[in-house]
């Protein structure tokens, strides 16, 4: 049998699996939140340690991580320009005309991860058809990648109306970038979601370029260890839908890997139903920064072709960015080990969304945490074994 080394990357913990011959042999470390794949390293190292083996021998490495959809939710992406049609600049902000919460005065949207003034139209229109209504303006392309050149932006998505019936004037506009700006990542709308729906297609390929220079900076030094480290072997990471993909393709399309971790723990969910013979079995998986519910029916975990993150309001729909791309249908809550616990101003005890994460922790780990979480009310309640937990570490 090959073997294969598992790696996942959550918000608080970091956990490897090795299979090697029907034997499982496990780790858990910090995450390592500055540079996650030191983290990534720790943890493959400590269970190559426990199973006696080395890097040579590993035959495959799978990977799952929420490094992305952590970005997109604590606003630690990059800054991205919109390149648009004219007269479209405002789709982000406008949405889709309606107020998801119809009684608060104080309602409040999420911003879009695009400032106004880096929201900029181009001369063009693409018939739904895919018929060229207006040729493309080259020099009105040339004058917002100037001032997107100016601002400095560090990444910039290309979603022009209609491009998914006729990509060529998203294709053009995307040669002029190169030429001007050589070195900056671009996020087309007709290769992240090519489908109907300016504002859905926008979004995702926005939030694709958002977390695209950090996902591609992190799969890079991470190659990069892993090759130095002599793990010469195929590298294949965990996508929202619970396929696999290879780097070259999560280096482009980032936005795939949002709901990677929860994906793998569906997955893992499905495949014990399958075993125990149960066609309908709720998955619930709780880690350190949140908490994720999946149904799972005939032993197969339900689809979709979009999602929200990020929502402003935990339960309401049109509350966050909607993302178009296949994805495992579930439930995601700021509610884990790590969430920690508050008193609001009506005397309620409140857990979540806040986390104390791996830095510094539940204030258990004795690294300077001093805020009560989950994971400590546990302890205190001896339903966790501190001398079991993570081996005792």
């Amino acid at each position: 049998m090959p073997i294969n080394l598992s790696v996942d990357i959550g918000g608080t913990f970091t956990d490897a699996v090795l299979e090697n011959d029907s034997k499982r042999y496990t780790s858990k470390v910090l995450t390592t939140r500055v540079n996650p794949a030191n983290g990534f390293m720790a943890a493959a190292s400590k269970v190559l340690s426990i199973s006696g083996l080395l890097p040579s021998d590993v035959d495959m490495i799978i990977h799952g991580t929420t490094l992305a959809t952590n970005a997109l939710i604590e606003r630690k992406g990059a800054k991205v320009g919109l390149i648009t049609t004219d007269g479209f600049s405002d789709s982000l902000e406008i949405a889709y005309e309606h107020r998801f919460e119809q009684s608060d005065l104080f309602m409040e949207r999420p911003k879009p991860l695009v400032e106004r003034h880096l929201r900029l139209g181009i001369l063009e229109r693409v018939a739904a058809d895919g018929s060229v209504l207006l040729p493309l303006d080259e020099a009105s392309v040339s004058k917002a990648v100037t001032k997107l050149k100016d601002e400095q932006v560090d990444s910039i998505a290309i979603g022009l109306l209609h491009c998914y019936a006729n990509p060529s004037h998203e294709d053009r506009v995307a040669d002029i970038v190169k030429s001007m700006m050589p070195d900056t990542p671009l996020s087309l709308s007709s290769r992240v979601s090519p489908e109907i729906r300016e504002y859905d297609r926008i979004s995702t390929t926005v939030a694709n370029a958002y977390v695209l220079p950090l996902m591609r900076s992190y799969l890079e030094s991470l190659e990069a260890l892993l090759n130095s480290s002599g793990y010469n072997v195929p590298l294949l990471l965990m996508m929202s839908s619970g396929s696999m993909t290879t780097v070259k393709t999560a280096r482009d399309l980032p936005i795939r890997l949002v709901e990677s971790g929860p994906a793998g723990g569906a997955i893992l969910a499905k495949e014990i139903a399958a075993e125990c013979a149960l066609e309908q079995v709720l998955s619930f998986d709780m880690g350190g920064t949140t908490a994720k519910i999946c149904y799972i029916d005939n032993y197969e975990p339900h689809f979709s072709r979009s999602f929200e993150v990020a929502r402003q309001y935990r339960f309401l729909k049109g509350s966050g960015l909607p993302l178009r791309i296949p994805v495992i249908d579930m439930v995601e809550i700021g509610a884990g080990g790590g969430s920690i616990a508050t008193v609001d101003d009506l005397g309620r005890i409140r857990v979540g969304p806040s986390s104390a994460g791996s830095s510094p922790g539940p204030a258990a780990y004795d690294k300077g945490g001093d805020k009560p979480t989950v994971t400590d009310a546990d302890i205190v309640l001896g339903r966790i074994n501190p001398k079991r937990f993570a081996g005792g570490e």
